[in-house]
């Protein structure tokens, strides 16, 4: 039995134009997204019939493929619930999510601060990758990384709680080669409640980590 399965979009596949085609969002979902849970599936059999016969040769792939396909399919699943064809704007207290507000303006200075810099990050990431807020425990702040890939480059114990996907495949049939036009259009969908949501959610179990003083 599968250990992960390819999640249902939380819309159908128009609701997020003119931002993103149905096209993109249908190939975008059902092919690449679910080519890393079968690739993480794979992979854990893999490595379970390494264990099984004590052959270690192709453990550093291995364990390569599985951060690869896993963090891919976690990045994903995050991406689907981050948008919404009611999204955009900012987070404002008048809508529920104050507090999401309060600290985007604690941790970059201001809404604009910060919009420049994820939208920059996640722009200039080298070759395939992601633009991602996320929570930073040992600090209690938020940060912006670039993820290269999907799983490299990232601060040990952060939780995204809102990401960019800046992979070719996101944009390229609509968009061509203009990934800065894609990531300044996803600013119209970004789904602010579900940005809250999972900041609360990280700032609740952030002390589980074992961090030294």
């Amino acid at each position: 039995m599968a250990v992960y399965t390819l999640p249902e979009l939380p819309y159908d596949y128009a609701a997020l134009e003119p931002v993103i085609s149905p096209q993109i969002i249908e190939l975008h979902h059902d092919k690449h997204h679910a080519a890393y849970v079968k690739g993480a599936n794979d992979t854990l059999e893999q490595l379970a019939e390494a264990r099984d016969k004590e052959q270690w040769g192709s453990i550093n792939g291995l364990e390569k493929n599985l951060a690869f396909h896993l963090s891919g399919h976690i990045l994903h699943s995050i991406y689907w619930h981050n948008m919404t064809g009611d999204g955009g704007g900012e987070p404002l207290e008048k809508d529920g999510v104050g507090e999401l507000a309060d600290a985007i303006a604690e941790s970059f200075g201001s809404f604009a601060a910060f919009k420049a810099q994820l939208t920059k990050a996640s722009a200039t990431t080298q070759g395939s990758g992601w633009g991602v807020l996320a929570y930073e425990p040992l600090s209690g702040r938020l940060i912006v990384e670039q993820v290269y890939d999907h799983q490299g480059n990232v601060g040990q114990g952060s939780t995204p709680i809102l990401v960019f996907d800046a992979w070719e495949h996101a944009f390229y049939l609509q968009y061509k080669n203009q990934k800065v036009d894609f990531i300044d259009a996803m600013w119209a969908v970004v789904n602010w409640q579900d940005v809250a949501r999972r900041y609360a959610a990280a700032k609740e179990r952030g002390d589980s980590l074992l961090l030294a003083p």
